[in-house]
């Protein structure tokens, strides 16, 4: 009998516990953002592209991890290093330097390939230097001073192989 009121003490609480409302599930991962990188991402995808008499052969930011990650952690950014970013809609964009111990230039460029503006980007700051367009389809960052030292200003277009940036991206 004992063993009977001592098997129905262990129930009870067991037993209580099931009716109560446990917490919900926690969200899936799989639509969760990506984790930020820790480190610098390997060289990606290059595309030549010319802006005036000028020529770069910049890697390509395609998905959401290598755009989330772009220039982070990377040190002496040479001349010839470059990272073009696609949008995918005009926007507008918006540009930070968290992790990133260079400083660069970046030029926000329209949805026809057209260069709007030309920002610095000073190294390891957080705060979004925006632009001023609401049409900024592509970012092109380049080495610290890069526009200014080729003479590549605002209102000149950035073409590729396959003619225009939009026509270029449009058939990815």
């Amino acid at each position: 009998m004992k063993r009977i009121h001592l098997l129905v003490l262990c129930l009870i609480p067991t037993l209580w516990a099931g009716c109560t409302k446990t917490a919900p599930p926690p969200p899936s991962a799989a639509g969760a953002e990506p984790p930020l990188p820790t480190q610098a991402q390997p060289k990606l995808r290059t595309l030549k592209l010319y802006l005036g008499p000028e020529t770069l052969d910049a890697e390509l930011a395609l998905t959401q991890v290598e755009e989330q990650t772009g220039m982070m952690f990377r040190t002496n950014i040479l001349d010839t290093d470059a990272m073009l970013f696609d949008l995918h809609a005009p926007v507008q964009a918006s540009f930070w330097m968290t992790n990133c111990p260079e400083s660069i230039s970046a030029a926000y460029i329209r949805s026809d390939g057209v260069i709007a503006e030309i920002h610095h980007l000073e190294k390891n700051d957080a705060t979004p230097v925006t632009s001023a367009s609401d049409n900024i389809m592509f970012v092109l960052e380049t080495s610290e001073g890069w526009f200014t030292r080729h003479h590549v200003t605002t209102g000149m277009e950035v073409r590729t192989e396959r003619g225009s940036l939009l026509t270029t991206f449009q058939g990815r």
